[in-house]
């Protein structure tokens, strides 16, 4: 049975880790939901986002969303794809080293990498974007080289 990782955090957003790694599943996949500094059986807090007629989106508490795989035991060579859904989870993930390691290990390997609504932000954290052509949030912005680069394209 081929694998998929999935890259998971506090607040990552409710929908777009449930969707997928249930879908994924249903696909057959195996899939590995994985956290920095979580063992299986514990779990990350999601939130919902939604666009409520404000300037922007507003947040609820989501579900209790189980890791099922610990972080420390990735090999991306057991992979066949990796999942980086969004949320507020990526604003932190990508400051950890091995998230980005990942993510590049995913590159150079040429896997199929899907990054959902903020997931972005660590692809351009690790380097693995070189002339983004994505559509996002105006949030999904990213300080890079100094300055504020548009990582979205409307």
């Amino acid at each position: 049975m081929k694998k998929i990782l999935v890259l998971a955090g506090d607040y990552v957003e409710d929908y777009e880790i449930m969707v997928p790694f249930q879908m994924l599943q249903m696909l057959g996949y195996e899939v590995h939901a994985v956290c920095p500094g979580k063992k299986t059986g514990e779990s990350v807090r999601t939130a919902i986002h939604d666009f409520e007629g404000d300037q922007t989106y507003s947040e609820k508490r989501g579900h209790n969303f189980g890791i099922n795989y610990d972080f420390d035991k990735v090999n991306t060579a057991d992979y066949a794809g990796l999942v980086i859904p969004g949320g507020r989870a990526p604003e932190y993930l990508r400051l950890n080293p091995r998230i980005l390691e990942i993510v590049r290990e995913f590159n150079n390997a040429k896997k199929p990498i899907a990054a959902v609504c903020h997931g972005p932000q660590i692809l351009v954290s690790a380097g693995v974007l070189k002339k983004p052509q994505l559509h996002g949030l105006p949030g999904g912005k990213t300080r890079r080289g100094g300055r504020w680069r548009d990582l979205v394209r409307f």
